[in-house]
């Protein structure tokens, strides 16, 4: 008996696996409408009455696919990151940065089902798809402000943000998470993620490879001059 669950479950997770496999393949080559359970069911030779005994709705696949692939990003980041000495914040933002883009190469379709494309139609949960993953990456961005600040505060002289200036919600976490931390970091955190997103969107949807056939050379170049613009060595 216990084999015979065993097998099954199994099954159910290598078909539950497969489903959301496709599911992004969809996506890839038709757009973040293109991923329907019948479509799916038909790529896989099941019926749609099938399909639906793993995933009730569309959107509930929609909201396990983003939450994998959030799950994902989160890991390699922070993989990357923890690799690095703590005291060492100009490598700790080098190893994200650079992990960031390699995920994102590596999972086109999951950095655009969480960041770019939406898919028609979803209704996602009143919270997030991926709350803890998300968490992750927006502390582990605002950890890498954190370690540059204590090199950083003296070049931004000018920076007078007050925590109004954010979303109150980040606000909270990062006064809970990172106390004494200033509004200012919270702000170098953002420009952070501004700096690397852009770059890899570019890429990720094509536009880099328009200008450049080297856009990691351009990737690498913004990153040195963002960390020396934090007062760190690259």
């Amino acid at each position: 008996m216990g084999t015979t669950t065993g097998r099954r479950e199994r099954l159910r997770a290598e078909t539950t696996a497969e489903i959301k496999k496709v599911a992004l393949g969809l996506m890839s080559s038709g757009g973040p409408d293109a991923i329907t359970l019948r479509a799916i069911a038909r790529e896989m030779g099941m019926t749609a009455n099938a399909i639906y005994g793993y995933f009730a709705t569309r959107d509930d696949l929609v909201t396990t696919l983003i939450s994998d692939v959030y799950t994902s990003l989160a890991d390699a980041v922070d993989a990357a990151r923890d690799a690095c000495p703590a005291d060492d914040p100009a490598g700790r933002i080098a190893a994200w940065a650079n992990a960031f883009r390699d995920w994102a190469l590596t999972n086109p379709e999951g950095f655009r089902l969480i960041y770019g494309d939406p898919v028609p139609g979803y209704q996602a949960p009143e919270t997030s798809a991926a709350p803890e993953a998300e968490h992750r990456v927006c502390a582990g961005l605002t950890g890498l402000a954190a370690g540059a600040w204590p090199h950083a505060k003296e070049l931004y002289p000018e920076a007078e943000f007050e925590w109004s200036d954010f979303d109150p919600k980040l606000a909270a976490e990062v006064r809970e998470e990172f106390p004494g931390l200033p509004p200012a970091a919270v702000a170098i955190a953002l420009r952070i993620w501004g700096h690397l997103h852009g770059l890899v969107s570019l890429e990720i949807y094509g536009h880099m490879r328009v200008q450049t056939p080297r856009p990691d050379k351009i990737y690498r170049a913004e990153l040195a001059q963002l960390i020396r613009g934090l007062g760190l060595s690259a």
